[in-house]
């Protein structure tokens, strides 16, 4: 156990020597919380609209300038022709083209950027739906209200349709960065606790300085642990940093049990740093470990849900789910911090992320050489 102490006491010392490593630590998770919850949004806005209105009624006109006071959009002006407006399309100075002619209505998005096309084509389409709805209404109390004057039959205050309410559960709100923040949390710890040890063993290697213990009668087991527990405690460290700036930033907090969040870090920590071993373990150089973990983690990161809902995969992508650890953890944080869920509803990504990091614990372990 004293010779466990002083390998740690030896990794720590190593951190602190590195002009590096200790900025790292404390800049990177600061930039995650403070930048990215900002830039990493998935709504779409300021997409150019230009109208080309041939009718130039009342009810185009509203229209118009229900647009122009949208937030998803910018107003690209009134064109008279619909080739006048496909000329900025194919400039680039406008993505969706809106034509009123004859009381019908005509939208045609640029899809080169499909998604900025497609939500820009389903946001017009919102607007101009209700414009006409509320067109048809207005239509429909006059109707009734001459009827009402002439048989005296009719109550006032008929619609065509009924009122319908929409109930929010969770985040009500809508506020993106609530959804995104729980899982920057899942990048920070693949860099603080996935990168870093697999750096360290290949800098060992490098400079030669493992060979140095692989003669002394430590063993395998100690050595690991040494190279993953201080790794461990920075990750500790780090979500802590994490939860505040969440709190002091955006004035979020869990929703559920804070010892839950802990867990799940330590759970994905266990995780990316015995990966990172292994890589480290079967990687000579520097750069070759660097390009092997980018190649992996890369995969992991997009295949997890952290961007898209894993439904929406094609079935063999969903298949890779079930072996994703980052994928469990995005999972059960989202289900703490969001909607407050306990030790039972997140049982079964917790058992799954204690028996990947298990697994791969033990193979690092394994395909570490003592005396190569």
């Amino acid at each position: 156990m004293n010779t466990l102490g002083y390998l740690i006491q030896k990794e720590f010392l190593q951190i602190r020597r590195n002009a590096f490593l200790p900025r790292l630590i404390v800049a990177f998770p600061i930039v995650i919380m403070c930048v990215m919850p900002w830039v990493m949004q998935m709504e779409v806005k300021n997409i150019v609209v230009d109208v080309v209105d041939i009718d130039h009624t009342v009810e185009s006109q509203r229209l118009i300038r229900q647009i122009a006071a949208s937030s998803y959009f910018i107003f690209g002006g009134q064109k008279s022709t619909y080739s006048e407006a496909m000329k900025d399309i194919e400039k680039g100075r406008a993505y969706v083209i809106l034509e009123i002619r004859d009381g019908k209505y005509l939208i045609a998005a640029n899809a080169v950027n499909g998604t900025k096309g497609s939500m820009g084509s389903a946001y017009l389409s919102q607007i101009v739906g209700g414009g006409m709805a509320r067109n048809v209404e207005e239509a429909w109390n006059v109707e009734c209200g001459m009827w009402n004057e002439k048989c005296g039959m009719l109550e006032k205050g008929v619609t065509t349709a009924e009122n319908v309410s929409t109930l929010i559960l969770y985040n009500k709100n809508q506020n993106y960065k609530l959804f995104m923040i729980p899982a920057l949390f899942a990048i920070v710890m693949m860099l603080m606790t996935g990168f870093l040890p697999t750096l360290n063993i290949v800098g060992e290697k490098e400079a030669g300085t493992i060979e140095q213990i692989n003669v002394t009668p430590v063993s395998k087991w100690s050595f690991i642990l040494a190279k993953l527990i201080p790794y461990w405690i920075i990750a500790l460290f780090v979500i802590t940093v994490c939860l505040l700036l969440a709190w002091l930033v955006y004035g979020i907090t869990p929703s559920g049990p804070l010892w839950l969040i802990y867990v799940l870090a330590m759970l994905l920590a266990l995780f990316f740093s015995s990966f990172g071993l292994i890589i480290s373990n079967y990687s000579d150089t520097m750069q070759q470990a660097m390009f092997v973990m980018w190649f992996f983690i890369v995969c992991i990161m997009l295949l997890s849900g952290l961007f898209t809902p894993t439904r929406s995969m094609p079935s063999w992508a969903y298949m890779t789910t079930y072996i994703n650890p980052m994928h469990y953890f995005i999972d059960a944080i989202r289900t703490v911090f969001i909607r407050g869920g306990g030790l039972h509803e997140i049982a079964h990504q917790l058992s799954a992320l204690a028996c990947i990091g298990a697994i791969m614990a033990v193979w690092a372990v394994q395909s570490y050489k003592k005396n190569s």
